[in-house]
Parts: C-alpha cells; sequence; structure tokens
C-alpha cells in the first residue's frame, strides 16, 4: 500500500475499520500465511493472492513448499496482509486465522482460479486454468477461509488488537 493507497484511507476510527481493512487487502499483493508442522514448528511465507468476499483467500503453490506441507498436517493458518513500507508506527495491517486446504474439486478449483486470475491479470500476471494447477505441472491451488478479522486498535495504548469486519463500514 503506497503512499497514493494510504491518502485514500480513512483514519481507522471505530465506524471506519471496516473500510481500512478493505482498502488494505484490496491494495496490498502478498500476505504473509503462518503455518505449522506435526509438531508445532511455525513457519511464515509471503505468498502473492487473490480473495473472494474478504473471507476466502487463493493462491497457488508447489504442494513441496514448507507451507504447503505443513497445510497438509496441520490446517489451521494464521494470516498478515500489511504495508510494510511505511514509517515506524504508523503501519496497519489486518490479520486472520483460519483454515486452508488444497482446492481439489475441479467446480471449486475453477471458481478459485477466476478469482485467482482476475486479480493476477490486473497485476501484471496471466490467466490460469485447471491444467497449471494439476497432474505434474509441479503447482497446486490453495485456499484458506478467514474464521474472523482484526486490525490493530491504534487508539495510542500498546499494540492490541481489536475486530473489525471488512463487509460492514
Amino acid at each position: 500500500m503506497g503512499a497514493g493507497l494510504r491518502a485514500r484511507l480513512p483514519a481507522a476510527s471505530v465506524t471506519g475499520r471496516g473500510e481500512v481493512a478493505r482498502g488494505i487487502v484490496d491494495g496490498i499483493r502478498y500476505m504473509v500465511l503462518a503455518t505449522a508442522d506435526a509438531d508445532g514448528r511455525p513457519w511464515g511465507s509471503p505468498v502473492y493472492f487473490a480473495h473472494e468476499g474478504y473471507r476466502e483467500f487463493f493462491w497457488v503453490s508447489s504442494p513441496e513448499a514448507t507451507h504447503s506441507r505443513n497445510i497438509a498436517v496441520r490446517p489451521e493458518v494464521g494470516i498478515s496482509v500489511f504495508d510494510s513500507s511505511v514509517p515506524i508506527g504508523t503501519g496497519q495491517g489486518v490479520y486472520m486465522a483460519g483454515v486452508a486446504e488444497e482446492v481439489l474439486d475441479d467446480p471449486a478449483a475453477e471458481r478459485a482460479l477466476e478469482v485467482f486470475s482476475r486479480r493476477s491479470v490486473g497485476h501484471g500476471g496471466r490467466v490460469w486454468n485447471l491444467d497449471d494447477v494439476r497432474g505434474d505441472s509441479g503447482i497446486r491451488l490453495y485456499r484458506a477461509v478467514a474464521g474472523g478479522h482484526s486490525m490493530l486498535a491504534k487508539d495510542g495504548t500498546p499494540d492490541h488488537r481489536v475486530p473489525v469486519d471488512p463487509l460492514r463500514p
């Protein structure tokens, strides 16, 4: 979220948090996906993402990547979407907990790839199809469903989060 996007976002008041959350999720291209292996060892990975309704998040990745292997054994994930380019103390992000999975069902995968492709093309990428995420392509399609969203309160007290619904003002 560069200076132009920040300038268009309102201050994160109680009534404006949903708008701020939408602006962050729409304006940032990468989310940090936090996973853990079967023994609970944490792993964080930045992944390019697309979303549907601020609740479903899609990305493509190798099934051999550490985060993909972790999701296969422990589907609970944490997600952060934030602007790391702002001065210290002024950053804001959207934090989510969710459940992730490889998208195996063809109708669900077609819908997810449509969402992913629409965003990808808008950022200079390409259209993806089922052949790109099946067979011996080495890439798979993943989805996380967020169970809730929060943001830093920005109320003058040290780091604490408050719930936010990006579908509401």
